[in-house]
């Protein structure tokens, strides 16, 4: 315990330096480059990259980053640090407010420890497996619903613009279009939200941070297609991902189960 304790001090950490470095910078106000189709980086990303690498991984530590060149060495390690310096950059460039810093830490495959902040609504959710998850420090939990009629399941706002989320409408829940993968998930961790799914493939590094708060906050994370989620791969891309509290995981399977 002493030791995870000492794992989320350290996200803190890095969540506050984050958070001094984005001062400099204004959401909806910086010039914008891309690394490939519809993929936007800024200098924003690049320099909390640069801050939270300098306090988080340590000797043996692996890293994985959006914005840094790859190191097949993390392959080799226990623990890694997977991170998104500014998950959801295209909210920040739009200066919509559901962009975070997203933090995850991954031993032996699986996400145990991860932390988000949220610097346009000043939301905060940090903790582990062992320590259970705060939201800007008042303990939280996932949601006790046990039942998808009335729940509010977010939803990628580029797959609803797309139409993917047609096909789950008048199933009697809300569906409530939002930014960042990380911070669908956060939501979720806090009971904010009662589900969030994407079948759509994503980097380790929009998940794992929000996979680790789930768990961590009593929920459930798995693959569209059932089992476990698994982090660290030669190829750091998953399926896709679903997310509940543990009421709802198989109303929520089975509504996915049909396309995923």
């Amino acid at each position: 315990m002493a030791d995870r304790r000492e794992d989320v001090a350290r996200i803190g950490d890095a969540l506050d330096a984050a958070g001094v470095v984005l001062e400099r910078f204004r959401a909806g106000g910086e010039e914008v480059a891309w690394k490939g189709h519809d993929d936007p980086v800024t200098a924003a990303d690049l320099a909390v990259d640069r801050a939270i690498r300098e306090i988080l991984p340590r000797a043996g530590e692996g890293w994985l980053s959006e914005e840094t060149e790859d190191d097949a060495a993390r392959l080799d390690a226990d623990r890694v640090w997977v991170v998104d310096p500014i998950d959801g950059t295209k909210e920040f460039v739009r200066a919509v407010p559901e962009w975070v810093v997203s933090i995850g830490l991954i031993e032996d495959r699986r996400p145990v420890a991860g932390g988000i902040l949220n610097p346009a609504t000043g939301e905060r959710v940090v903790g582990s497996i062992e320590t259970g998850v705060t939201l800007d420090g008042r303990p939280v939990t996932v949601s006790t619903r046990s039942d998808l009629e009335g729940a509010v399941v977010l939803a990628s706002r580029s797959e609803s613009a797309r139409g993917e989320w047609d096909r789950f409408r008048g199933a009697g829940f809300e569906i409530r279009p939002t930014g960042s993968v990380a911070y669908k998930l956060a939501l979720v961790a806090a009971g904010k939200a009662d589900a969030t799914w994407t079948l759509t493939p994503k980097h380790e590094w929009d998940v794992a941070a929000g996979a680790a708060l789930v768990v961590a906050a009593g929920g459930r994370v798995w693959q569209p297609g059932g089992g476990p989620l698994r982090f660290n791969a030669a190829r750091p891309r998953l399926t896709g991902m679903a997310a509940s509290g543990p009421g709802l995981a198989d109303a929520v399977a089975a509504t996915i189960a049909p396309v995923a």
